[in-house]
């Protein structure tokens, strides 16, 4: 029987899951229900990994623990924060690609609507006592939204968007796709989709190819009065160039779910530039996809991920494409 090391801590009810996801499958193990001395130990006999920031989390932990390993499923989506070279060549890395989309759909709905209805420009006049009803706003009927990353998360907002009869500019690997779009592209079309959209939706893993993407330049392709929404990775623009692009044009708007330095890899929010005190930016703290029962949901689906693996069947596994 496998053994299976979870690396982060869970609660009384996700244990519950993970024993009746994996009963007579594998054998799990808590890694936090040992002392950090004795982690070496454990791992030593780990066959599947079930972590969620192995950087951190096996900081102090020497690479021959993982000697053994040959498969590591992560809790988050996102892998931009592993660093491949602690686990063996032949070890597979899994993300749990898509767990948390829908309520980060939901997410980007809420920060484009607040956006384009100008609610808190407006709410903050009203307490001054102003009453502005004739304020222009904007609607998403007709209106052109270019989505960088076209997975799970990209799908799942292009599903709520069109509802409201917004037109969808997709990019994505392949420039492929079986769902209804305007247009579908690859990084290859990204200065056509900035040029045309109102709005553009960032939902792409950070690599090589998507480190500092957003920059100067591309921002001044895109609309004046354009709305960029961020839910996937800071770095993904560049930071400085955003800041002064949106102190330059106020009738530009940005929505920041994704920061460029943030406690889950640095261990602290900081930024760089005084962007709060622009009114043309709206910020949340990378909590696109906290709803109720997420964590749950990520659990099964990852689980589902490594009954594949251990079943011998094909794993959709991620490569150290970083850069």
């Amino acid at each position: 029987m496998k053994k299976l090391i979870v690396t982060f801590r869970v609660e009384d009810a996700q244990r519950k899951l993970l024993e009746s996801i994996f009963k007579e499958k594998a054998e799990i193990i808590y890694l936090k229900d040992f002392d950090k001395s004795e982690y070496d130990t454990v791992l030593m006999n780990a066959d599947i990994l079930f972590a969620w920031n192995p950087s951190r989390e096996f900081k102090n932990v020497i690479k021959d623990s993982f000697k053994n390993l040959k498969f590591v499923q992560l809790f988050s989506a996102g892998f931009d924060h592993i660093d491949f070279n602690q686990f063996p060549v032949n070890c597979k890395i899994a993300s749990n690609k898509g767990a948390y989309a829908e309520p980060m759909a939901e997410h980007i709905l809420a920060m484009v609507l607040s956006i384009y209805k100008n609610l808190f420009d407006n709410h903050k006049k009203l307490a001054a006592g102003e009453f502005n009803q004739k304020g222009m706003n904007h609607s998403l009927k007709d209106s052109k939204c270019g989505i960088l990353g076209f997975g799970g998360i990209g799908k799942a907002t292009a599903k709520l968007l069109k509802v409201f009869g917004a037109k969808i500019y997709a990019i994505n690997t392949s420039g492929k796709t079986n769902e209804e779009v305007e247009f579908i592209g690859t990084l290859n079309d990204l200065d056509y989709v900035l040029r045309n959209s109102d709005i553009v939706i960032i939902s792409l893993p950070l690599n090589k190819e998507t480190g500092g993407l957003i920059n100067k330049n591309k921002l001044r392709l895109m609309k004046p009065d354009a709305v960029l929404i961020n839910v996937a990775r800071g770095e993904i623009i560049i930071e400085k160039d955003l800041f002064e692009h949106l102190k330059a044009d106020p009738e530009f708007s940005a929505g920041i779910d994704a920061w460029w330095i943030e406690p889950f890899v640095e261990g602290e929010f900081k930024i760089n530039y005084p962007f709060f005190e622009l009114p043309n930016l709206l910020g949340s703290p990378h909590n696109s996809a906290i709803v109720p029962g997420i964590f749950l949901h990520a659990i099964n689906e990852a689980g589902a991920n490594i009954l594949k693996f251990i079943e011998g069947k094909e794993v959709e596994v991620i490569n150290n494409d970083k850069g």
